[in-house]
């Protein structure tokens, strides 16, 4: 199958598995998405919503959260993964928000990056979500499925990924395809074992395709 072929199948059938994909990471304001997000590295979505809206109602401002002690935002997330860093991330980025961008987020993905636990794919995602701008985030989901069914070919890091997918789908798409790849990472095409019985995409998936080829030769 050549690639834009594989493109256009699998984006038709995201499309229909997935027409409202969006960010499961609650939040109200940008400054709390960009919380979650920074949160959310190596953790769940649905462990974070546990945390945040305790975190937000306390903290609404980055005011609020930068006049904290690191000590005190602990409390809040301490059940996540990595609480100490990231409350110490959490203080630097809101002082950091207060004293260079007037306590507004960013919209420059660079300026995005001066921030304490923004890397690229963090501020990938508040360009994408709160911007509206053309930019790819990607994470193990995105770089795992992304590999699976054929979009990228011998991608090996996520920014590999991130430009390759970028090459080949139209800006109008981007927003869209990062959420519903996330989606079909997390509850579908899974790390361990991929539920390909439950995925339409089989039609177009080199994954599929591979797997059942090597069961029909044993």
């Amino acid at each position: 199958m050549r690639k834009q072929e594989r493109y256009d199948k699998a984006l038709k059938e995201l499309n229909l598995m997935f027409p409202d994909a969006k960010t499961e990471l609650e939040n109200d304001t940008p400054f709390h998405l960009l919380i979650a997000v920074i949160l959310s590295a190596q953790c769940t979505d649905k462990r974070v919503n546990t945390v945040t809206p305790e975190l937000f109602k306390r903290y609404p401002r980055p005011e609020d959260l930068a006049s904290a002690s690191e000590e005190e935002i602990f409390q809040y997330i301490k059940s996540i993964s990595y609480p100490n860093s990231k409350a110490r991330y959490l203080k630097k980025t809101a002082e950091r928000l207060v004293e260079v961008y007037n306590s507004e987020v960013p919209s420059d993905v660079k300026d995005l990056q001066t921030l304490q636990g923004v890397g690229r794919k963090t501020a990938n995602v508040i360009a994408s979500v709160v911007f509206n701008q053309a930019t790819m985030p990607v994470d193990t989901h995105v770089h795992r499925v992304s590999r699976r069914i054929g979009l990228t070919y011998k991608a090996k890091t996520v920014r590999q990924t991130e430009e390759q997918l970028m090459e080949n789908i139209s800006k109008d798409n981007v927003a869209l395809l990062h959420h519903q790849l996330i989606l079909l990472g997390r509850y579908i095409c899974k790390a361990r074992k991929p539920e390909c019985g439950k995925c339409s995409l089989i039609s177009c998936c080199k994954f599929y395709t591979s797997s059942n080829k090597s069961k029909e030769t044993e």
